[in-house]
């Protein structure tokens, strides 16, 4: 599989967001507010969407579940752990790790569930959804837990305000419920998800200043180490613990691979931390998800 040129249309867009944001009319005033859009309307819908649209089979994919919730909570784990370690900790300011640690664990859910259909057809694409259906609240409780805490905005309320939270846990809630979308709602649900995506990424690029990342190095090389390196790893030693099948340890594989998730940004941004930094994190992560796929599917498996 050609796995540049699967990233090639993500990057692609950040890096035109970067150019149209800098060399055109459309500035960052123009930007904030589709960051805004994107963040309180576009990507909640697209996660709604996401976890209703495949029926959950929970029991058939108990140690697959196990498995990738075990995985995330290890990585979130690694990420919490960088200030504290003596060896790093001196080096990472507090502040930026509380707004990047997400980078570490979350995941771009779009080219996970392209990855699993290429590799695994419709078994594939229905455990890949099950492991966003089940993963996808617990990374992005891990991602706003150090910001608010930072910022003593109150952890509660600030998941009962999160729009991807509340997306993501009233998805789950009617997936298990046996909703499924109206036939008539669906092209219109499906082209909100696909305008997410790319105004997602595209708000990514024209907040993306390289110049942050000189500035927390080892911060950034820490992060994309967990995301691209130890979380493969991770994914490896679990589908044995859980002896997974070929095809679920192919989906787990891919899942533990893939780039951050392009919203890590706009949630940075619309947190009030450095939005800059998170931006530059994401482009280098799909970027070495060209390297990180190709260790985690060909070396590892």
């Amino acid at each position: 599989m050609n796995y540049a040129q699967l990233l090639f249309p993500d990057f692609s867009l950040i890096l035109c967001g970067y150019l149209v944001c800098r060399y055109t009319a459309l500035n960052r005033t123009v930007w904030q507010q589709v960051e805004s859009l994107v963040y309180y309307f576009l990507f909640p819908v697209l996660l709604f969407h996401s976890i209703v649209r495949s029926p959950l089979d929970l029991g058939a994919a108990s140690g697959l579940i196990a498995a990738g919730l075990t995985m995330g909570v290890l990585g979130i784990a690694l990420a919490y752990s960088l200030p504290y370690l003596p060896w790093l900790g001196a080096h990472i300011d507090r502040r930026e790790h509380a707004a990047s640690a997400q980078v570490a664990f979350r995941f771009n859910s779009f080219i996970a569930l392209a990855l699993a259909e290429r590799l695994a057809g419709a078994e594939g694409l229905l455990l890949i959804a099950v492991l966003i259906g089940v993963c996808v609240p617990l990374f992005n409780v891990g991602a706003v837990w150090p910001m608010a805490r930072h910022a003593n905005t109150g952890f509660l309320g600030a998941l009962v305000r999160n729009p991807l939270i509340i997306a993501t846990a009233t998805g789950l809630a009617a997936n298990l419920l046996g909703f499924q979308m109206p036939v008539w709602l669906e092209p219109t649900v499906t082209r909100i998800g696909a305008a997410s995506l790319a105004l997602g990424l595209m708000a990514a690029g024209a907040g993306m200043q390289f110049g942050p990342l000189a500035s927390a190095k080892t911060l950034a090389v820490s992060l994309l180490a967990i995301r691209h390196f130890f979380m493969p790893l991770i994914a490896l030693g679990l589908s044995w613990v859980f002896r997974l099948s070929p095809v679920q340890t192919t989906v787990l594989l891919s899942f533990s691979a893939v780039p951050t998730a392009s919203s890590c940004y706009v949630l940075a941004a619309r947190m009030g931390y450095n939005g800059a930094f998170v931006a530059g994190l994401v482009t280098l992560s799909t970027l070495l998800g060209i390297i990180s796929l190709p260790f985690a599917l060909g070396l590892l498996r």
